[in-house]
């Protein structure tokens, strides 16, 4: 996956483990198959997140905003 609009922060967060995949917050993407700690996130700062008006977080191990928004 590539970063949406250049502008996914998801490599820079404490949270992230390499493993070919960006944009959590999207449900064609979803929960990584390999982060497994939440170390910390980024996500309430991520020009995405705002630009599509999401409110979670940790979108990478709790899913994507529509999972987390039911």
């Amino acid at each position: 996956m590539k970063k949406k609009d250049g502008k996914c922060i998801c490599p820079e967060c404490p949270s992230f483990v390499e493993c070919r995949q960006l944009a959590f917050c999207f449900k064609k993407v979803g929960k990584s198959k390999c982060i497994k700690e939440e170390k910390g996130c980024l996500c309430p700062g991520c020009p995405v997140q705002a630009k599509m008006n999401f409110k979670h977080a940790y979108y990478c191990t709790r899913g994507c905003e529509e999972d987390q928004s039911q």
